[in-house]
């Protein structure tokens, strides 16, 4: 049985005309759709509603029916082979948990709180807050876990997406969630500390549901409001952007002749090349902040705005998260179509055990499932149809913010600048691992 890399490809697409052109027109199309979108009108009513609403009370059949699958997992992984394409549990955890639970939950909306077993035991344990949660706090806790989980797929992987390692993570996360809801009570620790309830929150507005969360239902219907003007907030939606930034910058050819060119001691294998991982990660945490800050800070000057720089932060980062989903589906969708298919060798045999229930334990993942070139013009359409999204959200954004129409109107300009250069950079990114340049002749 064969393990595919994470994100591998077939065959490099030889692309039929230079890359630049590719980048050039995509970025065109989103600033034409901008000069669309420019004379839009747009209702100056302020959106309402909390930013990450109180966790719903729902059911707890489901939550503990869940709870019992991640049991059967965690002892598996440490118990059952320490293979990786044999034992389910890392296929289970990082590509459809990590991966394809929050793609569906930005199509579909939140429905995590109806099934999570993190919910039923943080409200099991904690039904009475023992400590208050300090001001300073914010949504640090949440956002420090996701840089964790984050590190444990990226930087920790040769431990972390081992069986073991997996079901340790697992078991450990699980503590967490009991200590603090213990500490805090369930209903302040889930909604600011408990990582996947705010991580699903979020990307939920993007979902067609709302499921009783504020904003309209259809498609980016909860992205009118603006997320909490604090920095640990706002750092915590810059991460999805960041976390699969840093994914694909690790599969460029750049990249991988950088560290060919390192001394011993900082490439792979060596500690010091774990630590240069999370030095880059940590620096373009800080990159993306102050690229957005900047921009922000010229959309503000530009149309002369009357709230505070951290506030037009907040109502422009609503903006950003179509981009982020749709680089996150874009940079993965291979991923999950190679890899996703050891769940059908998974199923006949979850731990490795000899078993052959459905007589598919020998199915071998097929590497050319999807051609690279329809992977290559999904990602583009993919990618040019988000930004523009982004755009259509944050003309209706400053449309609210500015004092008249024609201020909001000028303070798109910086914005879409950022657009256009984030389009380019985005699909560069992407066609790195899975594009050639060059036209057959």
């Amino acid at each position: 049985m064969t393990l595919f890399p994470l994100h591998a490809f077939g065959a490099r697409y030889d692309l039929p005309a230079p890359l630049y052109l590719f980048l050039i027109g995509a970025g065109a199309v989103v600033f034409v759709s901008f000069l669309l979108v420019l004379r839009r009108p747009v209702t100056r009513q302020q959106p309402a509603g909390d930013d990450v609403p109180p966790v719903p009370h729902v059911p707890s059949w489901p939550g503990w029916l869940m709870f019992l699958v991640a049991v059967v997992l965690i002892l598996g992984g440490l118990f059952g082979a320490q293979s990786t394409p044999d034992n389910v549990i890392v296929t289970a955890f990082w590509l459809v948990f990590w991966i394809a639970v929050p793609i569906s939950v930005a199509i579909v909306g939140n429905y995590w709180p109806y099934i999570s077993p993190l919910n039923v035991v943080a409200r099991l344990v904690g039904t009475r807050a023992r400590l208050d949660w300090p001001a300073w706090f914010g949504y640090w806790p949440a956002t420090i876990l996701f840089f964790l989980f984050a590190c444990g797929e990226l930087v920790f992987n040769g431990v972390t997406t081992t069986p073991a390692g997996t079901a340790q993570v697992m078991l450990a996360y699980g503590i967490v969630n009991a200590v603090m809801a213990y500490l805090f009570g369930g209903e302040t620790w889930l909604p600011r500390g408990e990582v996947f309830s705010v991580l699903f929150a979020t990307w939920g507005r993007l979902g067609y549901f709302r499921f009783g969360t504020p904003g309209s239902r259809g498609f980016f219907g909860g992205l009118h409001r603006p997320f909490e003007a604090s920095v640990s907030r706002l750092t915590f939606v810059l991460m999805l952007l960041v976390s699969v930034s840093f994914d694909g910058l690790l599969a460029t050819p750049a990249w991988k002749n950088l560290v060919s060119q390192l001394p011993d001691a900082l490439r792979p294998g060596a500690p010091g090349y774990t630590i240069l991982l999370l030095a880059v990660f940590v620096l373009l945490v800080g990159v993306i902040w102050g690229l957005f800050a900047g921009f922000a800070a010229a959309v503000r000057a530009v149309g002369h705005l009357d709230e505070p720089l951290l506030n037009v932060v907040a109502g422009l980062l609503p903006s950003l998260v179509p981009i982020a989903f749709g680089y996150l589906l874009a940079h993965n969708f291979g991923y999950l179509a190679i890899n996703g298919q050891l769940l059908i060798h998974q199923a006949s045999d979850p731990f490795g055990m000899g078993l052959n229930i459905f007589g598919t334990v020998n199915y071998e993942p097929n590497r050319n499932m999807i051609p690279t070139a329809v992977i290559w013009y999904f990602e583009i359409v993919l990618i040019i149809g988000v930004h523009i999204a982004a755009v259509v959200l944050a003309h209706g954004y400053l449309g609210r913010a500015a004092r008249t129409e024609t201020q909001g109107r000028r303070a798109e300009w910086p914005w879409i600048a950022a657009m256009v250069g984030y389009t380019m950079t985005s699909l560069w990114l992407l066609a790195q691992p899975i594009v050639q340049e060059g036209v057959k002749g």
